[in-house]
């Protein structure tokens, strides 16, 4: 039985193909919600993962393909997921990139790719996007990560990019307030990179957990839903989804 928490809303998630985006989409539309769900290279996954969706509830899924990174058209990006469904209430900034920058070894391109899939493409969407959400009383959440706060070894151009992404969260509220919230998830170990990790270096994070385990792509998917949902009150805030591991920091 699909709950209707969400009826009536319209959702636009970058990266929402797979993954982390995905979990959200089902969560979503479970609830109620019309998704437009933003792909790059994902095409088959998207294609998939809408009509799984659409089986259950036709029309009510659009996909968008677009590479964020090229900032003269996240213009047109914005206004097709506000003209999929005649309006937009949330924007999920969830599209990433992520993978090691040990100093010395930078280029000019990861840096243009860490901070505009992290930082920039977010920005320059919520920018374009906060007339339509104005109108709806609508909501931004961004996908930060506990790594923003605290840095991850050899990674420093995405941490970087992260803890912008969490002062942007921070500043927006402000200046989008009182028609737009705008809140951030900070994942802890959810998923681990899609390239391979060590399984040493896996249980060595499990250690810092107090939680004792990873999480899943459902606490995140669930806690976005509770931002959306539940939480009129709530803006300008950060909120650490890690099983405890930050505890301290």
């Amino acid at each position: 039985m699909t709950n209707q928490a969400l009826q009536n809303k319209t959702i636009f998630i970058t990266g929402g193909a797979k993954r982390i985006g995905a979990a959200m989409a089902r969560t979503f539309h479970a609830n109620g919600a019309r998704l437009v769900l933003h792909y790059r290279n994902s095409a088959a996954q998207a294609q998939a993962l809408a009509e799984e969706l659409t089986a259950d509830r036709p029309d009510s899924v659009a996909l968008l393909q677009a590479d964020l990174l090229d900032t003269k058209d996240l213009a047109r990006v914005a206004r097709e997921a506000e003209q999929a469904f005649g309006g937009l209430d949330v924007l999920i900034n969830n599209a990433s990139s992520f993978y090691p920058t040990p100093v010395g070894t930078v280029t000019e391109e990861q840096w243009d790719d860490l901070l505009g899939s992290n930082l920039k493409a977010p920005f320059f969407l919520a920018q374009a996007l906060a007339p339509a959400l104005k109108k709806s009383q609508g909501m931004i959440l961004n996908m930060a990560d506990i790594h923003g706060r605290r840095p991850l070894g050899q990674h420093t151009v995405y941490c970087i990019a992260k803890a912008g992404l969490s002062m942007l969260t921070l500043s927006l509220a402000k200046e989008l307030g009182p028609e737009v919230r705008v809140n951030a998830i900070a994942p802890g170990a959810i998923l681990w990179p899609e390239a391979r990790m060590d399984p040493e270096d896996q249980a060595q994070i499990i250690k810092q957990i107090p939680l004792a385990r990873s999480g899943t792509p459902e606490d995140i998917a669930q806690t976005a839903l509770f931002y959306i949902s539940a939480a009129p009150y709530i803006t300008g805030q950060v909120l650490a989804v890690d099983g405890g591991r930050s505890l301290g920091w």
